[in-house]
């Protein structure tokens, strides 16, 4: 039995399928089980990060966890959590969803180090991944490109190896299926490094019309999300993050995904054609 927690959540969800079409026994972990949907024969349950008993029931006859929260400063915590209930349950094996470039940060914004930490000193068989920027990330896009608006470029032409979600997914499924993944990090990106200018110009080719981009500054970007009423620690972490992509420092590619898989990584312009109609007006 595996249990998958942010089960509705971007990789989460995707896990959640590529497992149950494995035949792999699942429990899907979700806050609201009415509202999700999952495919036959996935186990649903209730709980929530902030009602850890909710989750140590979940857990229960748990063989194996995929450890993931979604971004913020509440992170530490959650992973606190999820240990706790993996470890309550016997769990032999651990997953956990990182983020690329952890460890190089200052502590107080480097949310997944301490959730690292302890799941390497764990008694726990142990799979660490750390994927870089999600190409799912420019759903967001989605109504500025429907309604022929520029797209806001806080990343001036700073490129990333952006990654498929379903590589990502595809990879933690391995992990769980085999000890040959056991005590190791991968570091997952696309097969190339693209920037929100390349992207949006594949977005473009795909949907037969030009996208166009606006660049952002860095403290509108902040007061942006801030206007959206975000957590203050989120912010500051995503307006650097901007500025580390625009200045060339997150331009990492890796083989790992084709390491694990046995293929290239999807690209951008493979997955975008996959999502073509979201974009399509």
């Amino acid at each position: 039995m595996i249990l998958v927690t942010g089960a509705t959540g971007t990789v989460g969800r995707e896990l959640v399928r590529v497992l149950a079409a494995r035949g792999e026994r699942v429990r899907a972990v979700t806050r609201e089980p009415a509202k999700a949907s999952f495919p036959d024969g996935v186990e649903v349950v209730r709980a929530d990060f902030d009602d850890p008993a909710s989750l140590e029931d979940a857990a229960k006859g748990a063989d194996a966890v995929f450890m993931l929260s979604a971004p913020g400063p509440w992170i530490v915590r959650h992973d606190e959590v999820i240990l706790a209930a993996a470890r309550a349950a016997g769990a032999g094996k651990i997953v956990k969803l990182s983020a690329i470039g952890t460890g190089d940060h200052p502590e107080d914004r480097d949310w997944h180090r301490p959730g690292e930490q302890a799941l390497k000193e764990s008694e726990h068989a142990w799979t660490i991944l750390r994927p870089s920027s999600f190409a799912s990330n420019t759903l967001h896009w989605a109504d500025a490109i429907r309604t022929g608006q520029p797209v806001p470029n806080s990343m001036a032409d700073g490129r990333q190896g952006v990654i498929d979600p379903a590589d990502i997914a595809e990879v933690a499924a391995h992990a769980f299926v085999s000890s040959d993944h056991d005590g190791r990090t991968y570091t997952l990106t696309g097969s190339e490094a693209i920037s929100v200018l390349e992207m949006a110009d594949v977005l473009g080719e795909i949907i037969g019309r030009r996208v166009e981009t606006v660049p952002l500054a860095l403290e509108d970007y902040r007061e942006r999300l801030t206007r959206a009423g975000l957590d203050p620690a989120f912010v500051t972490t995503a307006v650097e993050g901007s500025r580390l992509v625009a200045s060339g420092g997150n331009e990492t590619v890796t083989d790992d995904v084709e390491r694990v898989l046995g293929r290239p990584p999807h690209t951008f312009a493979d997955w975008a054609r996959a999502n073509r109609n979201a974009f399509a007006s």
